[in-house]
C-alpha cells in the first residue's frame, strides 16, 4: 500500500491524496485550488491518469474538496464516489453551481481574448458534465461499514464541519495483514452551530489530519455572536450596510442560526437580512432535509415550532434582478453573500458598492486562503481591483474567526489526543506552512511522530518516519553537486558536509 499526496499537500486548498491498494486506485477528496494555490499549481490537469482510478471517497462537499470531481470526470473517470448522504445532496447542486461559475469566467476571459485578437479557451468544466458526475456519487449514513472492495471497508463519522462532512476511517487488508487509516476531512469547530461536535475515534494505525489553524486559538464563538449584534447596531447607527462574506453551504446557515436567536429575543429589531446567493437557499432546503444530523440545541429547536432558517425579516435572493436591487440599499441591510473567500459570485457586487463607504461594515466568519481577495482585504489592503475597477477600502473590516467551520489548534489536537493510543505516525497536510510547523512543534513535544507531507511525495504506511530536516537537505544537495564522489577522499568528504552544515 502506499498514499501519494496531491492537493492540500504544503497548502490549504485542493485537497487530493491517491491511495494505492493491492490493484486498486483510490482518491481520498478532488478538490479545486484557490487563491495563491491554484495560481501556482492549476487546476487543469492531475498527476495521474483519472481513467486509472477505480474510487474517490469524498469526505465532504466544499469546492477545495470535492470541485475537481466534473474535471476528473470529463477526464475519463467513471467509478463511484462514496461519500454521506448529506455529502451526496449537497454535491448534486453545489458542483453544478461551480460549473456555472467556470463558464461564466471563461466566457467574460474569452471576450477579453477575442478584443486581443487570442483564440478562445474551454472553462474547466460546464455545469452540464458537472450534473453528469454526480450520477457517480453514492450516498451512505454515518457510522456504517462499506465493504469498498476486498482489501477496503471504510466508515463516514461526524466531522462537525459541514452537514454531512466525515472523519473517514479506513480499514486496509493487505496479505492478510490489516492498517487502519484515519483521514480527518476538515474538523469542525467545537459549539459550532447546528451540527454536533466532531466524533472522537478510538484507534488509527495512521492518521491522515488537516492544520488549517494548527497555529491559532479561536475566540468564543458566543462572545463573538455578541461582537456580531454589537456590530449590526453601530453599522447601522452610522448609516451603512453590513456584508458577510459567507460560503454558501454551512457558514450561511450558521449565522442565518445565530440572527435568528437575537431577532427571537428582541436583541435585534427590524433587520433585513438579505441572503443573496441561489445556491444558499437550495443549501437550507438541504439543511431542513437532514434534520437528523443537528446538534441537541438545533434539534430541540425545531421541536419547539422554530426553524432557524424562517424569521421576520430575512429575504432569500434568486434572481439577478433581485440581487441589484439590494445594490441600491444605502442602510440597515444584513447582506450574505457567497463565496466566503470573495473570489466569485454575487458577494464582489455587494463589496463593489460597499466596501468604499466608511459607514458600512465587511465581517469575515471563514478562512481566507492567501491569494485570494478576501485575505488581501483582511490583510489591510488600502485598495483592491474589483471587475477591473480599483476600490478603496474604507470600510470597517471584521474577522471573527469563533465562527470559523473549522477546529483551532486546541480542538485539533484535543481530537488527536482522544485516541486511545497514539498513531504510529500523524501526516500533516492541508495548511500554510507556519500553521502546520506550529503544529508539528506541539505533537512532537507531546510525543507523536508526525510528518508535514508535501505535493508529490509519497508515504509507505510500515515504513519509519523520517522528517526531511535542513540538514538532511543540504547534505542531500552536497552530494549530488561533488562530481567523482567514488574517487574523493573520506576525510575531504567529511570536511565539505561539515562545511556545508
Amino acid at each position: 500500500m502506499k498514499i501519494e499526496f496531491y492537493g492540500a499537500a504544503g497548502c490549504v486548498t485542493g485537497s487530493n491524496h491517491l491511495l494505492k491498494i493491492k490493484d486498486k486506485k483510490v482518491l481520498l477528496d478532488c478538490g479545486l485550488y484557490q487563491g495563491k494555490d491554484e495560481k501556482e499549481r492549476g487546476n487543469d490537469t492531475f498527476n495521474f491518469n483519472p481513467k486509472d482510478i477505480d474510487y474517490v471517497i469524498l469526505s465532504h462537499a466544499h469546492t477545495d474538496h470535492s470541485g475537481r470531481i466534473p474535471l476528473l470526470y470529463k477526464q475519463g473517470f467513471k467509478g463511484d464516489i462514496i461519500c454521506t448522504e448529506g455529502t451526496k445532496d449537497l454535491c448534486s447542486i453545489m458542483l453544478e453551481d461551480s460549473g456555472h461559475i467556470q463558464e461564466m469566467e471563461i466566457e467574460w476571459i474569452n471576450r477579453k481574448r477575442m478584443r486581443m485578437g487570442q483564440p478562445e479557451i474551454e472553462p474547466l468544466y460546464t455545469a452540464k458534465i458537472a450534473q453528469l458526475s454526480t450520477y457517480l456519487f453514492k450516498g451512505y449514513p454515518y457510522d456504517h461499514w462499506i465493504e469498498v472492495f476486498d482489501g477496503l471497508k471504510v466508515r463516514f463519522r461526524d466531522a462537525g464541519h459541514l452537514l454531512g462532512s466525515a472523519i473517514v476511517e479506513m480499514i486496509i487488508t493487505e496479505d492478510e495483514k490489516e492498517t487502519k487509516i484515519v483521514f480527518s476531512g476538515d474538523l469542525g469547530n467545537k459549539g459550532l452551530p447546528i451540527l454536533k461536535d466532531p466524533t472522537f475515534i478510538d484507534y488509527a494505525d495512521y492518521v491522515i489530519m488537516e492544520t488549517t489553524y494548527g497555529n491559532k486559538l479561536h475566540e468564543n464563538i458566543n462572545n463573538n455572536l455578541k461582537e456580531l449584534v454589537d456590530i449590526i447596531k453601530l453599522t447601522f447607527k452610522r448609516g451603512g450596510n453590513v456584508v458577510i462574506p459567507s460560503f454558501a453551504v454551512g457558514r450561511t446557515q450558521e449565522v442565518l442560526y445565530a440572527l435568528n436567536k437575537y431577532v427571537e429575543n428582541d436583541m435585534l429589531r427590524n433587520i433585513k437580512v438579505y441572503v443573496d446567493s441561489p445556491l444558499a437557499s437550495e443549501a437550507t432546503e438541504i439543511y431542513n432535509k437532514f434534520t437528523k444530523y443537528y446538534d441537541d440545541e438545533a434539534s430541540s429547536l425545531l421541536e419547539s415550532g422554530d426553524n432557524p432558517f424562517e424569521f421576520d425579516g430575512l429575504t432569500f435572493t434568486k434572481s439577478p434582478e433581485e440581487s441589484v436591487k439590494i445594490n441600491k440599499i444605502k442602510s440597515g441591510a444584513i447582506i450574505i453573500s457567497a463565496s466566503g473567500m470573495c473570489e466569485s459570485g454575487r458577494i464582489k457586487h455587494h463589496l463593489k458598492h460597499n466596501l468604499w463607504r466608511k459607514e458600512s461594515s465587511i465581517v469575515f466568519v471563514g478562512y481566507q486562503a492567501e491569494g485570494t481577495l478576501g485575505r488581501a482585504i483582511l490583510n489591510g489592503a488600502k485598495k483592491v481591483k474589483i471587475f477591473g475597477e480599483e476600490i478603496a477600502v474604507n470600510a470597517q473590516i471584521y474577522n471573527l474567526q469563533g465562527l470559523s467551520g473549522h477546529a483551532d489548534r486546541q480542538g485539533l489536537i484535543t481530537w488527536l489526543d482522544s485516541f486511545k493510543n497514539k498513531p504510529k505516525g500523524v501526516l500533516l497536510v492541508h495548511g500554510e506552512k507556519e500553521s502546520q510547523n506550529s503544529f508539528k512543534e506541539l505533537l512532537d513535544s507531546k510525543g507523536y511522530t508526525s510528518l508535514i507531507m508535501k505535493s508529490g511525495e509519497t508515504f509507505i504506511p510500515g515504513s519509519e518516519i523520517k522528517e526531511n530536516s535542513e540538514v538532511r537537505d543540504k547534505i542531500v544537495a552536497l552530494l549530488d553537486s561533488l562530481e567523482d564522489i567514488d574517487n574523493m577522499d573520506k576525510d575531504l568528504l567529511l570536511a565539505k558536509i561539515k562545511e556545508s552544515i
